[in-house]
């Protein structure tokens, strides 16, 4: 993930984009959200999934990628603490474990609505490698050989005291004031031809440089490529200006600083955690929704009600509704309303799968908090409607009700 060096943790940003021109936000004073006759809508996957491509964690959904493990049971995760002949650890690895959880199993067990469980497994001592930590090159992007060296020797080294065969999750948490290590470096590394410990494969491994304490929810991003998720993120081809120009603050995929973090509905659909009678799949014609905040829990033993509603737009791309409201992982947001955003499931991780739409294209908010102000106002209020560019499609919000959702209605 890039790192925003600010005081609070964010970037400022004093420039509106060109891309205000291009949408159309009308302001309801009164709205009749009547259902019109020819209403074509559809519970379930049906025809607005999209097919999974061969792009690097690919959003499309109609099947599951068997290289991952699917979040949908308790899955075990352990933490190996790896300290270097250079120095000397000035933390423990009982405080390096208080950095990440259970601050992650919650963030996790929030957003699945309780469907799945993350169990760290940390060890209680450093394990140590056998080359100084200035060896291995250690950079955001690394080279490919000092970094199969160091998994190699990470490896090795914890093999004796680390039975890997237990795990689905492995956790390489590097000494944070070793001299070589670099805390932009943590990130997932996936393995073209998988290492073999204790009868097991390991397909990929987290490899942690993080400060201490760390970069929040930076656990929860790199666990997130771990269960095929994509960067949200955009990337500047010389690594500077806007990072969050995609999705701004509404995905930790997209900034692990984000004010409201939580995954969109489309990552929880993929992801299981959304199943048929929570996705209203709409065709053509007008429909009405009403879309429970994503962030909401679920009450025990119910559906939970609509978090998501999907237009088709072509072969491999699609326009989705949701809300969100300040429950659950979006506690700390700063705008409520119902989220549009545009899905591809041809690009790849860091190409923009997804792209938020903005309803307010005027103006921005929250210069104190958020990673990106322009896209933090982009949700739709009671009485406001949006119109998709070049797609035709038309989302209007009535009304918020007592319970939190939204009245919302598609025309296509």
């Amino acid at each position: 993930m890039p790192r925003q060096q600010t005081p609070g943790g964010v970037e400022r940003y004093r420039v509106r984009s060109t891309a205000a021109a291009f949408t159309s936000l009308t302001a309801l004073a009164a709205m009749s959200l009547v259902a019109g006759p020819a209403v074509a809508q559809q519970r379930g996957p049906g025809p607005c999934a999209l097919e999974r491509t061969s792009a690097h964690h690919s959003l499309g959904l109609d099947t599951w990628n068997g290289a991952y493990p699917k979040p949908l049971r308790t899955l075990d995760a352990v933490m190996v603490f790896l300290s270097f002949p250079d120095a000397a650890p000035a933390v423990s690895p009982q405080a390096l474990t208080a950095d990440y959880f259970p601050a992650t199993s919650d963030f996790f067990a929030r957003a699945s609505y309780g469907k799945f469980h993350l169990v760290p497994h940390p060890q209680q001592r450093w394990i140590r490698m056998p080359k100084p930590s200035t060896a291995y090159g250690i950079k955001r992007d690394w080279e490919a050989r000092d970094r199969a060296a160091y998994l190699r020797d990470a490896v090795a080294a914890a093999d004796p005291v680390v039975d890997f065969s237990r795990y689905d999750i492995v956790y390489f948490v590097a000494d944070p004031n070793a001299p070589g290590v670099d805390s932009d470096a943590t990130k997932v590394v996936n393995f073209d031809r998988p290492l073999r410990a204790d009868g097991s494969d390991l397909r990929r491994i987290v490899t942690v440089f993080e400060r201490h304490p760390p970069d929040r929810n930076v656990l929860a991003h790199e666990t997130g490529h771990v269960f095929d998720l994509p960067d949200l993120y955009h990337r500047p081809s010389d690594g500077k200006g806007d990072w969050d120009t995609y999705v701004g603050d509404w995905d930790v995929m997209g900034s692990q600083f984000g004010m409201a973090p939580d995954l969109f509905a489309w990552q929880k659909w993929k992801l299981g955690w959304l199943g048929p009678g929570q996705v209203d799949c709409v065709q053509h014609g007008s429909t009405l929704h009403t879309l429970q905040p994503v962030g909401q829990p679920s009450p025990t033993g119910a559906i939970g009600g609509t978090r998501l509603a999907v237009v088709r737009t072509g072969p491999g791309s699609a326009v989705a509704v949701e809300a969100r409201g300040a429950a659950g992982n979006d506690d700390e947001t700063c705008s409520e309303g119902v989220l549009v955003y545009k899905v591809r499931n041809e690009a790849a991780s860091g190409g923009g799968p997804v792209e938020v739409l903005d309803g307010h294209p005027d103006t921005e908010a929250c210069w104190d908090r958020s990673v990106y102000p322009p896209l933090a106002d982009a949700p739709l209020q009671a009485g406001e409607a949006y119109t998709v560019p070049g797609e035709g499609i038309r989302i209007e919000v009535a009304d918020r009700t007592p319970s939190g959702a939204y009245t919302v209605k598609i025309t296509t």
